[in-house]
């Protein structure tokens, strides 16, 4: 059952990221669209990265390095994987920019788990 309450929300979430990547043409009607968009990217990862920390910290016994590399090189897999999603998508497109910028969201998870690990450690257990 701990397994289901570690990986049912990395799936959910991978499945949100998917979802919104498939709407053609996805823009807002708002001043700042651009700018909410990249910051929708930077969030996203985060979080995504985020669920897979708490997912693999809860599964495996991973010594440091791994327990931060391996949710880092799943997201950015699936960041990738994505972007090459959009290319078949009518109005989207594959972008390595956005890629990047996906990795910024990673990346934040990381230097914030690295430097303060106590805020983030009440939010990853699962019983």
């Amino acid at each position: 059952m701990k397994l289901v309450k570690l990986w049912i929300p990395v799936a959910v979430w991978a499945g949100v990221i998917f979802f919104f990547s498939g709407i053609p043409d996805l823009k807002t009607e708002l001043k700042y669209d651009f700018f909410l968009r990249k910051i929708a990217h930077i969030t996203e990862y985060f979080i995504l990265t985020f669920l897979l920390y708490r997912a693999f910290s809860g599964s495996f016994k991973l010594n440091r390095i791994r327990i931060f590399m391996y949710p880092a090189v799943f997201s950015f897999l699936y960041a990738a994987s994505d972007e090459i999603h959009q290319y078949f998508v009518w109005g989207r497109n594959c972008s390595l920019v956005d890629l990047l910028i996906d990795s910024l969201g990673i990346v934040c998870f990381l230097v914030l788990i690295k430097f303060k690990p106590s805020k983030l450690n009440l939010l990853s257990e699962v019983k």
